[in-house]
């Protein structure tokens, strides 16, 4: 079977080290510079980091997907597809 394809990635944004919420407003004002269904590829500490940001994305509408940080295992990956609105 094979592996699931990630999306095309548009954009990338390195949050790692970041603070709250400063993090979610850096996505946030990413987001908003790319087309509805253009992918955003976030890194983020894992915990309180990575709940926020994608409670928060999630909330606005935008869909989020966890992916495998291929060079960082202690961050976390999130894939971000922009939602109009």
């Amino acid at each position: 079977m094979a592996a699931p394809s990630q999306p095309p990635i548009t954009s990338q944004l390195d949050l790692c080290g970041t603070p709250c919420p400063l993090n979610f407003i850096r996505a946030r004002l990413t987001l908003e510079g790319l087309a509805v269904g253009q992918w955003l590829q976030l890194d983020l500490d894992p915990g309180e980091p990575e709940q926020a940001v994608r409670a928060g994305l999630e909330q606005a509408g935008h869909q989020v997907q966890s992916s495998p940080h291929p060079q960082a295992p202690a961050a976390v990956r999130l894939l971000v597809r922009r939602h109009a609105g």
